[in-house]
């Protein structure tokens, strides 16, 4: 579980703890992650584990994987969920900004991929979710970092999902519009700053671009994560599952 410390990677673990998994949170920062893990444990009366990981790294997913299997016998479950890169409009994005952003969001979790999938397939069953955003079909200017490359996260997704199908793995995509996190804190914060206006008018429009007329919480994303990779969402492959208040506008 990507990210599993805060936001939609933590909502989302407590979903699956809930559900009756063996849940292990990733990040990179261990006192966080202790203190997640810890919090997740006595809310469901069961040990949840963390490891510390930099999905960006070279040798993490290889690292990462190979931890899981030692410590819990293999890996069913795989949440790629990681944090969004510095707003900013297409020109304004730094060849260090993408390559750091390449590795975070789309090299990092496809060596993840590389190393779960041929086990799950093995095994019979396995389900990938990639946490991406509705940025993607509805693309925001001064997201341009996230459009583009969560754009190539949702192709490869699409591609992983036809070859281990038979096998019983499914791979999918979760796009979260709005949700009320420190990301969106982030974004907001950055296009007040742009344009001169205070933050609470900069959150009053995103609301109001929303036909249920607010952010989304944490949780109903990690609802809609939880059932992807549940027994019953055996048949939904390689789809996107929107879930943002109705706010993106095509079919």
């Amino acid at each position: 579980m990507g990210g599993g410390a805060t936001g939609i990677g933590h909502a989302t673990a407590v979903h699956l703890v809930r559900a009756g998994y063996h849940v292990v949170i990733t990040g990179r920062n261990e006192a966080v992650l202790r203190e997640a893990a810890a919090r997740l444990g006595q809310g469901a009366g069961q040990a949840v584990d963390y490891l510390v990981s930099d999905v960006a790294e070279p040798d993490a997913a290889a690292a990462s994987v190979s931890e899981v299997e030692q410590r819990h016998g293999g890996l069913d479950v795989l949440v790629l969920n990681a944090g969004g890169p510095p707003p900013g409009r297409i020109l304004e994005v730094s060849d260090e900004q993408w390559q750091s952003s390449f590795g975070l969001l789309l090299l990092g979790p496809l060596r993840m991929a590389r190393q779960a999938l041929p086990g799950m397939a093995a095994r019979g069953f396995g389900r990938v979710v990639f946490v991406t955003s509705t940025a993607v079909r509805q693309p925001q200017p001064d997201l341009a970092a996230s459009v583009v490359l969560r754009s190539a996260v949702t192709a490869a997704a699409k591609l992983l999902s036809l070859d281990f199908a038979a096998h019983g793995v499914t791979v999918n995509c979760v796009a979260p519009g709005p949700t009320a996190t420190e990301r969106r804190r982030q974004i907001l914060t950055s296009r007040a700053q742009a344009t001169g206006r205070s933050y609470d008018d900069v959150d009053a429009q995103d609301a109001a671009s929303v036909p249920a007329r607010r952010a989304g919480h944490p949780e109903e994303i990690g609802a809609a994560v939880a059932f992807l990779v549940s027994a019953d969402a055996g048949y939904v492959n390689g789809t996107v599952l929107t879930v943002d208040g109705g706010r993106t506008e095509t079919i």
